[in-house]
């Protein structure tokens, strides 16, 4: 049997290497330093480590990577991480810079060995879906049994291990923060095996997966929260990065955002976003935790503006606070709610430090804190160590990338509810005097973040999975629970502690069944209540959907999302005489594309379309998502003579007509007319709705001759 290296046969060379760079003060005494590294452990036998095992399954690749094949002649950085852990996500800027920075024909290749720390994690259509909501462009190997972390004696989530063209360590960096050294281990390594010519400039098969993917309404929605009082929802949209408003129907009215990732205030139609997840709605304001972008955002719908409330754009590592907001580096907000202490407070679940931090929104007061200013952002609880430790004094107490709040504002609780996802638990953390208290899971050792499960219990007994989401009903006391890496939604009551389960199977699906306990959800990551606590919202994240749980009826049903306004609509302007047509939706890639024969028509004389369309056996048009069809004539749009063309489907028993005429003085022989159709529709029993599309070309031929009447045309489609 092969004898392999581990991590430990480099720390004793590398450790002088990293105390002579903390001596170091110049750039080029650094690059010098690197290379006597380099040319010392060379000297070396190679340090070589054990290849990945046969049979792993890989993403972003048409194929298995090998270090001994396709990965020969590269440097190699292996990314240990496990998606869930905040502090991995934290390198991923790292390393998509430097990857923009040295391509694989210059000679590197980042590789994601994914180990798991939850079971959950372990499934490779999980991973597959934390993939694509990150972005990961690099190929990624499922080492689900952690072997390769074993062999090479890994200790904690990250770590990077840099290696040579034969598969022989060079560097090992542990935890984040290390951007400067990765970058300077990685030039001069490439630096060095391409002058012994060592490098090879072969491609390795990416193939990413996301290519692959249809297009979809919402991408990987995190959080989502409704205004009591307008009864409009807020929805991040995170994989589109954006936000979205929607009235109580569905209907889209505004859209923040998107659909790439950036970072602008300003006019809401000009603002950006980057992996939004935590979303709180008053009035015409939306709170935004604005999480790869390490900011606060509020988007003030009357002004139609956005702006920055906490952060500088710059991850921080700062874990006390006390800045005015934009000053204030923070990190990784994942949720917000807006509650008062004696003055209006948007509180912030920062996962990045693993803390509960509070933005005044007016002058006020923490508990067991001074005063403090409008503007200032501030720890409130967690001394920023990652535990699972309760304490009466909030900044004494430890927490575990805390995900979702929740506020209980009235007694016996004033308090926030907290999904603290890594520990598994739930907590509370007192809005009178800053205790942090345990509510249910986890376990009694602060330091033990493993104690996970699915069980329905009171307090210590009850196990959860990676919560990420909470939401509280007021008028019935409970707490709903987003129970993420167990696909279910559970409910918790604080006075007892009892948790228990409420909806789905507890395996990863999209299934609605006629009540709560056969419907299936895919990592659910966020949750509110609604109607006065009749309804509960979920964000289905992991399968791109937001689904409604009727808490008399205990039924599930999908929530329809239906385009913006203005997609129904083209409008012209008066002072042009070309019509301007607006932008119409985009057709999904899934939907048919039908190009009708040719039909021959005069000037003066009008065309009919009587479209005609088929639900399945079944199902029905949804009331509360209007469809509708919009007519275009593909850069001839003095077809159209400047009127506006669309109309609602509320009827399929008899064919839609739509007319158009042919003006006196055509403007080209032979334009096309294109007509397109949105259908949204649930089965007839109650249950799974969706919407589907179909786009017709109809080619026209345009006589010489004028004439009088009309040409009609069937277009025909059954879903």
């Amino acid at each position: 049997m092969a004898s392999y290296n581990k991590l430990t046969d480099i720390f004793s060379i590398q450790s002088q290497l990293d105390c002579a760079l903390e001596d170091s003060t110049t750039q080029q005494e650094k690059e010098n330093l690197v290379q006597q590294y380099l040319y010392k452990i060379d000297e070396k036998e190679d340090l070589i480590i054990p290849d990945f095992e046969d049979g792993l399954e890989w993403l972003n690749t048409d194929r298995p990577l090998s270090l001994r094949k396709e990965l020969s002649g590269k440097v190699v950085v292996l990314d240990f991480f496990t998606y869930c852990c905040i502090n991995c996500m934290h390198l991923l800027p790292d390393l998509h810079h430097l990857e923009q920075s040295y391509s694989i024909e210059d000679g590197l290749v980042v590789v994601g060995v994914h180990s798991a720390k939850f079971p959950n994690e372990k499934i490779l259509q999980n991973i597959r879906s934390a993939v694509l909501r990150y972005d990961i462009t690099h190929p990624v190997v499922n080492d689900s049994d952690a072997r390769l972390w074993q062999e090479l004696e890994v200790s904690c989530w990250p770590t990077l291990v840099l290696l040579g063209p034969r598969g022989n360590l060079l560097f090992s960096l542990v935890g984040e923060g290390h951007r400067e050294r990765l970058f300077l281990f990685t030039a001069a390594a490439l630096k060095h095996y391409r002058e012994q010519g060592l490098l090879k400039d072969h491609g390795v098969g990416i193939r990413l997966y996301r290519d692959s993917l249809p297009p979809s309404i919402l991408s990987f929605p995190g959080k989502i929260a409704m205004d009591p009082s307008s009864k409009r929802l807020a929805i991040a949209d995170t994989g589109h990065h954006r936000i979205l408003v929607v009235s109580s129907t569905g209907q889209v009215l505004h859209s923040v955002g998107g659909p790439s990732s950036g970072r602008r205030d300003g006019n809401l139609s000009e603002a950006q976003f980057s992996s939004p997840q935590g979303v709180f709605i008053k009035g015409d304001t939306v709170y935004v935790a604005d999480t790869e972008n390490h900011l606060v955002r509020k988007i003030n719908l009357s002004e139609g503006k956005v702006s920055t409330l906490a952060g500088t754009g710059v991850q921080g590592t700062d874990k006390e606070g006390g800045a005015l907001g934009p000053q204030q580096p923070i990190s990784s907000p994942w949720d917000v709610t807006l509650g008062n202490t004696g003055g209006d407070i948007l509180w912030i679940a920062m996962a990045g430090t693993h803390q509960i931090w509070a933005l005044f929104l007016e002058d006020g007061k923490l508990p067991k804190g001074s005063d403090s200013k409008k503007g200032t952002c501030v720890c409130f609880a967690g001394s920023g160590n990652e535990e699972n430790r309760n304490n009466s004094y909030p900044h004494k107490a430890g927490l575990a990338q805390p995900s979702g709040l929740a506020l209980a504002p009235t007694e016996p609780w004033k308090c926030l509810f907290i999904a603290d996802s890594e520990s598994s638990t739930i907590r509370s953390l007192s809005l009178k005097d800053g205790a942090v208290k345990h509510v249910v899971g986890g376990e009694r050792d602060p330091m033990n973040l493993f104690a996970f499960g699915d069980v329905d219990g009171k307090g210590i007994d009850a196990k959860l999975q990676h919560p990420l989401g909470v939401s509280w009903n007021e008028d019935s006391s409970l707490l709903y629970v987003a129970d993420s890496y167990n696909h279910k939604i559970k409910e918790v009551d604080p006075n007892t502690k009892q948790c228990r389960l409420l909806a789905g199977t507890g395996e990863a699906g999209n299934g609605i069944g006629p009540g709560f306990l056969e419907s299936s959800f895919n990592e659910p990551g966020g949750l509110c209540v609604g109607e006065g606590g009749k309804l509960l919202y979920v964000a289905d994240t992991n399968n791109h959907h937001i689904k409604v749980l009727d808490l008399e009826t205990k039924t599930v049903s999908l929530f329809p999302i239906v385009g913006k306004p203005e997609v129904d609509s083209i409008l012209t302007t008066a002072t042009s005489n070309t019509p301007a047509v607006k932008k119409l939706p985009k057709l999904p890639k899934s939907a048919p594309v039908l190009t009708m024969p040719s039909i021959t028509v005069s000037s003066g004389q009008s065309v009919t379309l009587l479209l005609k369309l088929a639900l399945p056996t079944g199902t029905k048009l949804t009331e509360e998502a209007p469809s509708f069809w919009s007519l275009s004539a593909e850069g001839n749009e003095w077809l159209l003579e400047g009127r506006a063309v669309t109309g609602n489907i509320g009827d399929l028993s008899e064919p839609i007509s739509i007319i158009s005429s042919i003006p006196a003085t055509p403007a080209s022989p032979d334009p096309t007319l294109r007509l397109d159709a949105w259908v949204y529709y649930c089965l007839s029993k109650g249950g799974a709705c969706m919407m589907k599309a179909v786009s017709f070309r109809q080619p026209l031929l345009i006589g010489s001759t004028s004439q009088e009447g009309s040409v009609a045309v069937t277009l025909k489609h059954a879903f």
